[in-house]
This record gives C-alpha cells, sequence and structure tokens, in this order.
C-alpha cells in the first residue's frame, strides 16, 4: 500500500547547480529543404523521440521547404503535414509561420493552418522568425529533493508551470532555476511551448532557452513537463551528457513514474490496465481525448496506463488510485480517468467539476455529512493528481536511483477529510 504521509527516499545535498551550454550546435541558414518522404513517414513516436531531438536545431527562423504532395494523404491539416516535414519544430511554430502568410499552396498564400492538403498540391513554406518571451531569473523557492553535480530533482508545488509561455511568463519553474543557477535574464521561444492551458504535458519535451546577448542555446535540461495543477517530481538535468542521457530513459519508457490521484467515484475494477489512444479533442482545444479507435483520427497516439484503487473513500464517493504510466501523452492520466467515467476530483477539464463530485458524493453519503462535503468540494482547486515517485538510472554513476516525496497540504487535508466519512483500504 501506498503511504502518502511517508518522508522523502533520499533528502536534499547541497550543490551547486549550472545549466549547460550544449557546444557545437550548428547555426541554420535560409536553405531550401526538399524532401523525398511521403506522408507514410509522418509523426511516429520514433520522429517525436528521435535521436535527432538531442541536436534540435536552436532556431528555425528562414527555414524553407518546397515539396509537393506526392500521395493522397486522406484528410491531413497544412500545418501536421508541414511540422512532419521538417524535423524537431513544433507544430505551434509551423502555426504562426502559417498565420503570418508566410506558406503557399499552389501559389496561393494559406494563412488557415486547418487547410487541407491533397496529392499535387505543391507546398511553399518558410518559417517564421522566434518571438522572444522574456525570462527573467526570480527569487522562488524551490524544494530540492535532491541534488548533484549532474541532475536536480524538484518537487514541483501545484499551481506552478514548469516553463514560461504566452500568459505564464513569471512565476515558473524555469525563472525559478534562472535564479537558482545565477544566470542572467534571458528570452524563450514563443510559442515553441504551449501553456498549460493549451496543453502541455508530454512526457519528453526538452526546452531551450536563448541568452539575449550571445544568442548561444541555454537548456535548463527539463526534458519532461509536469501540469500546471499537477503536484510532485520532476528531474532537471545539468550538463548535456546527462541531458542526452535522461532524454533515452524517457524515450525507452524506462523512467518509473509513480502517480496518486483522487477520483471522483471508483474504477470498474481494484487493478487493471487502460490502452486506450489519446489526441486532442476536437471539441475543446486545451482538452485531450481518449479515443476507442484510430481509424478516425490519425492523429490519435498510443497510451497505456496501470492503475489500483489504493483505498476506497467516502463510501465509494472517491477513491485513492495509483497510476504507473507506459507511456507519457498529454494529460494521460486526466484523459484515460475519464474515458472510465472516473474524473479526477477538482478536474474542470475533465468532467471533476465541483457540481459533479458534489453530486456523486452526496449520493453515497450519509445527510449528516453532506455539509462536510460541501465544505470539502469548494476547497478544490486543481485537479487531485500528485507526482509520488520518480526513479531512473543516474546518467554518470549508472546507478539506479529512486525518489518519493508525500502529497502537499491540500491533497493530504481533502484526503483526511474523505477517510473521515469513511475509508476501505484494499
Amino acid at each position: 500500500m501506498i503511504s502518502v504521509c511517508s518522508a522523502r527516499t533520499i533528502q536534499a545535498s547541497p550543490s551547486s547547480i549550472q545549466l549547460f551550454f550544449p557546444r557545437n550546435r550548428r547555426r541554420i541558414t535560409s536553405d531550401v529543404l526538399r524532401f523525398s518522404t511521403n506522408l507514410s513517414t509522418r509523426c511516429s513516436d520514433d520522429d517525436e523521440y528521435g535521436e535527432a531531438r538531442s541536436e534540435r536545431i536552436a532556431n528555425y527562423a528562414g527555414i524553407r521547404l518546397e515539396e509537393t504532395v506526392d500521395v493522397n494523404p486522406g484528410k491531413v491539416r497544412l500545418d501536421s503535414w508541414i511540422s512532419c516535414r521538417i524535423n524537431g519544430i513544433s507544430r505551434a511554430r509551423v502555426q504562426s509561420s502559417i498565420r503570418a502568410g508566410l506558406v503557399s499552396v499552389n501559389g496561393r498564400i494559406i494563412d488557415k493552418v486547418s487547410h487541407n492538403v491533397k496529392a499535387g498540391d505543391m507546398i511553399n513554406c518558410t518559417i517564421s522568425e522566434l518571438q522572444p518571451l522574456r525570462a527573467e531569473p526570480e527569487d522562488i523557492d524551490l524544494d530540492i529533493v535532491y541534488e548533484d553535480a549532474h541532475v536536480l530533482v524538484v518537487n514541483k508545488p501545484a499551481h506552478m508551470v514548469v516553463h514560461p509561455a504566452p500568459g505564464n511568463a513569471t512565476g515558473t519553474l524555469v525563472n525559478a532555476i534562472l535564479n537558482h543557477c545565477s544566470l542572467p535574464m534571458v528570452a524563450t521561444s514563443n510559442g515553441e511551448h504551449p501553456s498549460d492551458m493549451d496543453i502541455s504535458d508530454d512526457e519528453f519535451s526538452s526546452i531551450e532557452i536563448f541568452s539575449r546577448v550571445s544568442e548561444a542555446p541555454i537548456r535548463p535540461g527539463i526534458v519532461h513537463r509536469l501540469d500546471k495543477g499537477t503536484s510532485g517530481l520532476l528531474v532537471v538535468a545539468k550538463d548535456e551528457h546527462s541531458h542526452a542521457h535522461l532524454s533515452a530513459q524517457f524515450k525507452q519508457h524506462s523512467i518509473e513514474r509513480v502517480y496518486i490521484s483522487l477520483t471522483c467515484g471508483i474504477p470498474p475494477s481494484t487493478a487493471g490496465r487502460i490502452e486506450v489512444p489519446i489526441c486532442r479533442d476536437p471539441n475543446n482545444r486545451i482538452r485531450m481525448a481518449a479515443v476507442s479507435g484510430t481509424n478516425n483520427n490519425p492523429h490519435a497516439k498510443h497510451a497505456a496506463s496501470r492503475y489500483k484503487v489504493m483505498e476506497i473513500l467516502a463510501q465509494g464517493g472517491s477513491s485513492l488510485v495509483e497510476w504507473r504510466l507506459e507511456t507519457g501523452r498529454t494529460h494521460q492520466i486526466r484523459a484515460h480517468a475519464k474515458y472510465m467515467g472516473i474524473p479526477l476530483l477538482g478536474d474542470k477539464v475533465y468532467g471533476g467539476t465541483k457540481s459533479m463530485a458534489t453530486s456523486l458524493l452526496r449520493t453515497k453519503t450519509s445527510s449528516s455529512c453532506h455539509s462536510q462535503l460541501m465544505q470539502l468540494v469548494s476547497s478544490l482547486e486543481r485537479p487531485c493528481l500528485h507526482a509520488l515517485t520518480l526513479g531512473f538510472v543516474h546518467p554518470h554513476t549508472g546507478k539506479n536511483i529512486r525518489f518519493s516525496c508525500p502529497p502537499p497540504t491540500d491533497f493530504a487535508e481533502i484526503l483526511s477529510q474523505l477517510r473521515e466519512i469513511g475509508t476501505k483500504k484494499i
């Protein structure tokens, strides 16, 4: 059983940290990229996590693509088609180029990112200049679980965004790291990494920051992310070797990550595995959706999660569930929980609204508990999801290291109140 009150496995150790400066970074000029690949090679997991990621181009500005669509791609958007042909570029960056009028189809400028391409179309695209976001060091306390010369493990608080993005330029983990490392103000690429409200939690995601003075890329080495509302453990690489090594572990899905959540209701079985692809919800761009088949959505990606009910709470109105990820898709646990009919408490984006939680809990409990339930539900300010355990092979020593960190006060208090109403350990 998981003890949510257990102490950390390894405590922080004092050490200096430096964000690393990758050497021999290639500069990209306005070369024309002509590709002979066809659509059958588009957007696989290997593309997403491949070795090219570790040598990601720092600035794609001025890159031009000229290519004719040589096979019938079916219903494929212009932004998706282009992003799959410029290795490592984000779709957000391609979209900004389209909206800037830098993409034409058969000689006609197209500024609609969802324009469908077809066989025979001649695509011309020039990637736009980056519009930098200024990221300044900020005196924000970091809860450092472990630190040595090569890696940093941080306990991220809920409500903190990992990196600057439009709408979240300050107060991020990157701002805190810049201060922790005594680095100057930098500019980060605007649009490369959407904010939490615009989907931001794929398993593997390098962050690149560009020095305002030297234009040399500075990468804090954040190789994975947590949603804004999710608390818990996150690893940061402090040198390029560590970054590449950790990235490879994420690619191979060998990183151990255990989450705990509080759900609305209880799963249909006490333990199981859910393997349902995930894609962006076509009706709500800030949300992902678990879909039962990929025939009607070629963009859906394989996603698999294992779950185990640790405790039934509030007479079946809620449960404490452990999750282990086999893949790391955007909002994977939240999307899979919704698909199973047990959205996370407090997750209004995925159905775990206050009204839904109140309605469910009231039907499962006696009237004497309703006043307490109303107070409990009113305190929900984020999805009740916590990254409890993180384990990986140390990139320099080769040893397996593992960290655990109990959930924060808000999670623990809600759990305690649910236990007072009723608890049954599994």
